[in-house]
């Protein structure tokens, strides 16, 4: 005679119906580890090298704040609280306006205040370096413009895609099966 589990058929059923439902959605809470993680260490390495640079410090603050929002944002999907892909679409709109904003000011920067000592190798050589330098700096960070739009762009529509399938799925799934997977992080 074998003995019964502590759930029943029809329970591990429901159990495992609900683990492989949420799958659709909890790539999502895999991404914003990853972000936590990298936008993290971008952040502290920012405010660490651009301490005594007034935006260093300011990108470095805006960057711990995205970190902390998806930090957030990701432990409310993991209690699948719809709110949490809203903050999470929202983080990386917030981080692509934040990038923007960085790059549009190294390229005013390069084009208002170029370095002195370029200014010196111009009197050398006879050339425009400087010209050049804030040329490439444009450059550059207009194509860091362009990815940026794309890249957090999609990262906003993945996470506001699946809104309606937590809302759905917290409507569909018994409730004690949310309370285990919650408790239990089983998700």
């Amino acid at each position: 005679m074998t003995e019964a589990g502590p759930l029943s058929t029809e329970q591990q059923e429901q159990l495992s119906d609900a683990k492989e439902r949420a799958r659709s959605f909890m790539g999502a809470a895999r991404a914003a580890t990853f972000n936590v993680w990298s936008i993290g260490i971008f952040a502290a390495l920012t405010l660490l090298f651009g301490i005594f640079s007034l935006t260093g410090f300011l990108l470095g603050v805006g960057l711990a704040v995205v970190t902390w929002n998806e930090y957030r944002g990701r432990a409310l999907l993991r209690s699948f609280d719809p709110a949490g892909l809203r903050l999470l679409g929202r983080n990386q709109l917030g981080l692509m306006v934040l990038i923007v904003l960085y790059a549009l000011w190294s390229i005013y920067q390069a084009r208002t205040h170029p370095d002195p000592g370029l200014t010196q190798m111009d009197q050398i050589l006879g050339g425009d370096t400087s010209g050049l330098v804030a040329s490439l700096t444009t450059i550059v960070y207009v194509g860091v413009i362009a990815i940026t739009g794309i890249f957090q762009g999609m990262m906003a529509r993945y996470y506001f895609k699946r809104i309606p399938m937590v809302e759905a799925y917290v409507r569909e799934t018994p409730d004690w099966v949310l309370d285990l997977q919650r408790t239990a992080d089983l998700s």
